[in-house]
């Protein structure tokens, strides 16, 4: 289903496309190719929206909190705003201090996508990023499929990330949905309840982070507050003052996570192809955005997972694995498998 969910600034429309299997529904705006809702059943087979976000355009117009976007053509921090590509230093536009956080000040996320292609099981939504957007150079032309399907071990929202260039240029593209298992109504009586969720990452390494959360080398996560490898909420860490927060990326040895809220009984399931998983405790929300039936959301109030090559790679020595080159196709996937039990 396509539906009208509000005009741009100049007047042109912005649609919605919904769909819906084994119980869970997905909405999509094709402003930031956005996961805008996402219903989902508790144990009980009460359904709530799991994702935080804004009930119409102006709310995502008016802030930019990255809710459910698609995020490029980096996602996460460039260091200096800058990097080398074949030998010539490449200037970005910065947005945090001297750094380049996800995209830049106009990244995709701020865009409005074209719907290419829709489905009753998926939509495909395409951007075309000029040469020199942002200061990245090459025209990309970026798409973003979500499929949504019931498989036997339950129903499953697939997110596909691919992009073409004429240019060598750096591609990481990811989601940045919001996670709150305990729903948008159950949010009222767990404010800040993200922390109470029990998390299991595949992830033997860590990336710290210096003052501007640019990341430094792999170091293990043996003794520290970033070992999920057997599960744990991050309350534990949080109260025990290890970390004021999550906002770091785990190396990831299979691809895999778990995300499971004990009270309502939603589990979600990631498998991904990417080398790092971001988690992200929402340390920025901080009251000031009213988010759906007017929540003004609250630091901790959901997790982000964000799938993602890892941060600043691109000033790495394995800066080549996110340049992509013409005659390549970028392409990066996440999958979600939903459980109540």
């Amino acid at each position: 289903m396509i539906e009208h969910f509000g005009l741009m600034p100049d007047g042109i429309p912005v649609p919605r496309v919904t769909l819906r299997s084994g119980g869970v529904t997905a909405r999509i705006i094709a402003f930031g190719a956005a996961l805008q809702s996402l219903d989902v059943p508790d144990r009980h087979g009460q359904i709530d929206d799991i994702v935080l976000g804004h009930d119409d355009l102006e709310g995502y117009l008016r802030h930019r909190s990255f809710f459910g976007a698609t995020i490029g053509r980096v996602a996460n921090r460039v260091a200096g705003g800058r990097f080398l590509l074949d030998g010539r230093e490449v200037l970005l536009a910065a947005n945090e201090g001297a750094t380049t956080l996800h995209g830049g000040p106009e990244g995709f996320d701020r865009r409005l996508w074209t719907v290419s292609d829709a489905t009753e099981r998926s939509v495909t939504l395409a951007l075309v990023s000029a040469d020199g957007d942002q200061g990245f150079p090459g025209e990309l032309r970026a798409r973003v499929t979500y499929g949504l399907e019931e498989t036997p071990h339950g129903p499953v929202l697939t997110i596909l990330h691919e992009a073409e260039t004429d240019a060598p240029t750096p591609v990481a593209m990811t989601n940045h949905s919001f996670f709150a298992l305990a729903g948008a109504k159950g949010l009222a009586e767990r404010p800040r309840s993200a922390l109470e969720y029990r998390l299991t990452v595949a992830a033997s390494r860590y990336l710290p982070v210096d003052a501007a959360l640019i990341p430094h080398d792999p170091i293990s996560v043996t003794a520290t507050p970033f070992d999920f490898r057997r599960g744990r909420q991050p309350l534990t860490a949080m109260r025990s003052g290890t970390t004021p927060g999550y906002d770091h990326c785990l190396c990831l040895d299979s691809g895999q996570a778990e995300l499971s809220d004990p009270v309502s009984g939603r589990r979600m399931l990631l498998h991904t192809d990417q080398p790092g998983l971001q988690v992200y405790t929402g340390g920025f929300l901080d009251g000031s955005v009213a988010g759906k039936s007017g929540r003004a959301y609250q630091e901790n109030d959901a997790i982000c997972l964000e799938p993602q090559s890892l941060p600043n790679a691109v000033n790495g020595p394995d800066a080549e694995s996110v340049v992509l080159r013409p005659g390549e196709t970028h392409r990066n996937w996440m999958r979600l498998t939903f459980l109540a039990g």
